[in-house]
């Protein structure tokens, strides 16, 4: 025999009521089914008798409302001959019910007793109408009013059930009627016939009631999820049902908030070992999720996260707590008193302090109480004030498995850590079922997303990505990572989304991520007017974990956030040059955020594009490898300049061939005065561990000072070739040596140089083509044979490979 219960959601419309009837029908050994009212029914008549008591007429027209209501149901629900009959018992009753609303407008009081007799027409009202829905199906059924068979004491709102005498009555009148009986949800009745209800959960309660009376096989709660989640859905988009939890499991997440079944409603099934299976009405094929006693062997040491969104935090602490007994039942001794529940409770070892999580409209009443029950204590100094912390909320983790699996708690800290989430407070059982921490409630969505990734996404690691630039280099990068998207979910366990963009002009946002190759289109037509500032608070407020800034512009304003983005526990990726070359205690600020936010800070593309230069200079300098001198070609446009020029056509010419072909800066002369080398050899040479500032550089730009002045850059080029037979002549003598032209960097403790040299075949920047850089490293390790890094260093795909690298690593680190 099986218990059917559907929620008011699952019975909102006449639509939703034929596919309940339907699950009804399909259903085996179905004995009995309990109904709620119809959707947001309850409260409209708490509504109405509201209105009634303050002697507001309009309470009226939400009753007529409400007729009309149940009155279209029936109409769309059954065939015309069966109407007219069914309409007249539902206005019958409707017609007691403004019997009783004008009673309590005359007298402009509702007592609980008159309340509990008015709700209860929302159930009796849906029962009677789905009942002869079911009977019109073809499926013999028969209205059961639960007053009749649930037996309670005059406990108004949250009666307490006798179970004895229900069970005596139910079995009774079971055995008396075999058809199958459609029940009212969360009423019952006084021996003396007074109407109750049987508080939150009620309907549960009653599926729970029935189960047990009449030893059913399961109880089965259709409701519009599609069982226990492993998180809120609203708040984790990641989250799943499970397909088995114990009772105890279910208990501990619908304390801290999980929507799964209210844990007293489940008593009266766990007591008989009745398992209870939840299901969703609008996905009736899915498994859902069976409640039983027995304990599932799963690869996963927990069942899921819940939290509860709004608490505060009571702090009391003081040397004249340590080694005095007593002292727990003085504090929620008061609060019992004080009506106060307290919601979790903490004690450090040294005994010195105590803080506990009570509902915030309670906050200050328990702050006054605890205060005046320590008020000697106060007073002496030896406890200290009574602090309350606000806005907090509690985040919840729970499975019976944990207390098998060591790291646990380790894995949870971790991942809340890593996303800058700081702990005020920690709870955990004996049982270790359940361990629960007390955080700002403005962290709540990104803790419960953090800790779900950590346990339940089979190691993948979500990164939300923010693009700032998304143009010829973050364009590449982008459409790179949505080509790559599958490839890196399936071979390397991380899921990139990228949730907003940035450019001059734009800027857009999608917590459901970019999802489409013309996503240039639609930054123009959907984003907004961009305004960094603005952007980046954005960023700030959706507050997700993992986030990551990928700042692919040469801008100095962005630069300048990069503190302010890092102090939020948002990773940057950059091959943005500014920040890293900006002034030396800018550059440790920023390593020194990073470090202490947790936050990931990678720039391998400041320097190599693509090549891995900054990641080599950093694991030689960690390890205690002493780097005494770095030196080589560092941009890849001067290299391609270089390489090229042999004299056949004019250096000007190559450099506007160049600009043509994207190897240059849209002003040439950015690459041409050499900064941007000056820039990445301060970078290298920071990493090496030389402290050194832009101006202690000594950099000798490519072309001579007169061609660096503020013309456009249309007349910069025109005059270009007034350059030409200098460097013919440059050209010509090298060659004479049998020499090459190279545009090279170099530090050491003596100093660091930029500037064009010739170098014979002897050098090892003598053969490099094209776009190449070339890196070598002398160190204590490499002293008499340098490490040579080189690779093609200019173009957008392979710094837009280095950059789509770095944001990779994040997911790792």
């Amino acid at each position: 025999m099986n218990i059917l219960k559907f929620g008011g959601s699952s019975v909102a419309d006449a639509e939703r009521i034929r596919r309940v009837v339907s699950i009804v029908q399909q259903s085996d050994n179905c004995r009995a089914v309990v109904f709620s009212a119809f959707g947001g029914v309850t409260d409209l008549l708490i509504g109405i008798g509201k209105r009634a008591e303050k002697g507001d007429e309009s309470y009226i027209r939400l009753l007529e409302a409400l007729e009309k209501r149940h009155i279209e149901i029936i109409r769309e629900l059954i065939s015309v001959p069966g109407q007219s009959n069914l309409i007249a018992n539902v206005k019958m009753m409707l017609n007691d019910l403004d019997d009783v609303f004008q009673g309590i407008h005359l007298v402009r009081e509702m007592t609980p007793r008159m309340l509990d007799f008015i709700m209860s027409f929302g159930e009796r009202l849906s029962c009677l109408i789905i009942s002869r829905a079911i009977t019109e199906a073809g499926t013999q059924c028969e209205f059961l009013d639960a007053r009749e068979v649930i037996r309670t004491d005059a406990r108004f709102g949250n009666a307490q059930v006798r179970m004895d005498e229900t069970r005596e009555l139910l079995g009774k009148y079971f055995a008396d009627h075999p058809a199958m009986q459609i029940i009212t949800g969360f009423t019952g009745s006084t021996e003396n016939g007074l109407t109750t209800t049987l508080g939150r959960g009620g309907s549960d309660y009653t599926a729970s009631i029935l189960g047990a009376a009449l030893e059913a096989t399961e109880i089965r709660i259709w409701t519009d999820v599609s069982g226990v989640m492993t998180a809120d859905p609203r708040k984790v988009r990641k989250a799943f049902p499970v397909p088995t939890v114990t009772y105890e499991e279910a208990q501990e997440m619908s304390h801290f908030g999980a929507k799964v079944i209210y844990p007293p409603t489940m008593q009266p099934a766990m007591a008989a070992n009745i398992p209870i299976r939840i299901k969703n009405t609008f996905e009736p094929d899915a498994p859902g999720t069976l409640i039983t006693s027995e304990k599932e062997t799963s690869p996963l040491p927990i069942k899921g996260i819940s939290s509860i969104s709004n608490v505060a935090l009571l702090r009391v602490e003081g040397p004249g707590l340590v080694g005095v007994l007593g002292v727990a039942e003085r504090i929620f001794g008061t609060m019992a008193r004080g009506g106060i529940n307290t919601i979790l409770i903490s004690q450090a070892s040294s005994e010195h302090s105590v803080c506990f999580a009570v509902e915030p409209q309670h906050a200050q009443l328990a702050k006054h109480l605890i205060s005046e029950t320590f008020a000697y204590e106060i007073a002496a100094g030896k406890v200290a004030e009574i602090i309350v912390e606000e806005n907090m909320c509690v985040v919840a983790v729970v499975g019976e498995r944990m207390r098998q699996t060591p790291g646990i708690a380790g894995k949870i800290f971790q991942a809340l850590g890593r996303n800058g989430v700081n702990i005020s407070a920690i709870a955990q059982g004996s049982s270790e079922l359940n361990i629960s921490m007390v955080i700002p409630r403005s962290e709540e969505q990104k803790a419960l997303i953090a800790i779900h990734d950590a346990f339940f996404l089979s190691g993948e690691k979500t990164l939300n990505l923010f693009f700032i630039g998304p143009g010829l280099i973050g364009g590449t990068v982008i459409d790179m990572l949505l080509k790559q998207r599958a490839a890196l979910s399936k071979n390397m366990k991380v899921d990139l989304r990228v949730i907003g963009m940035c450019n001059s002009r734009k800027m857009w946002f999608d917590l459901n991520g970019l999802d489409t190759e013309n996503w240039r289109d639609l930054l123009d037509t959907k984003g907004g007017e961009a305004d960094l500032d603005g952007f980046l608070q954005n960023v700030y407020r959706l507050n997700l974990p993992n986030a990551v800034v990928v700042d692919c512009t040469s801008s100095d304003l962005v630069a300048d956030k990069y503190e302010e983005v890092l102090s939020k526990s948002i990773s940057i990726v950059t091959p943005n040059k500014k920040a890293c070359s900006g002034p030396l205690s800018v550059y440790r600020k920023l390593q020194e955020t990073a470090r202490r936010k947790s936050a990931a800070f990678f720039y391998e593309t400041n320097a190599g594009a693509g090549l891995p230069v900054i990641k080599t200079l950093q694991e030689m300098h960690h390890t205690g490898d002493e780097i005494t001198r770095v030196e080589g070609v560092f941009s890849g446009t001067l290299s391609y300049l270089l390489n090229e020029f042999d004299g056949s056509k004019p250096f000007s010419q190559l450099v506007i061939e160049a600009r043509e072909k994207g190897y240059t800066e849209p002003d040439p002369r950015d690459d041409l005065n050499g900064m941007d080398v000056a820039r990445k050899l301060l970078i290298l040479a920071r990493e090496s561990g030389f402290d050194l500032e832009l101006e202690d550089i000594d950099l000798k730009p490519l072309l001579p000072e007169s061609c660096f002045t503020d013309e456009p850059v249309d007349v910069f080029l025109k005059k270009l070739p007034e350059i030409d037979a200098q460097f013919k002549k440059q050209q010509d003598d090298a060659a004479k040596k049998g020499h090459r032209l190279r545009y090279l960097a170099k530090v050491t403790d003596e100093g660091a140089h930029v500037g064009m040299e010739s170098v014979g075949p002897d050098h090892p920047a003598y053969n490099l083509q094209g776009t190449d850089n070339l890196f070598t490293i002398f160190s204590f390790c490499y002293n008499d044979r340098p490490m040579a890094i080189a690779g093609p260093g200019a173009g957008p795909a392979v710094t837009a490979s280095g950059v789509m690298a770095d944001i990779i690593k994040v997911a790792g680190w």
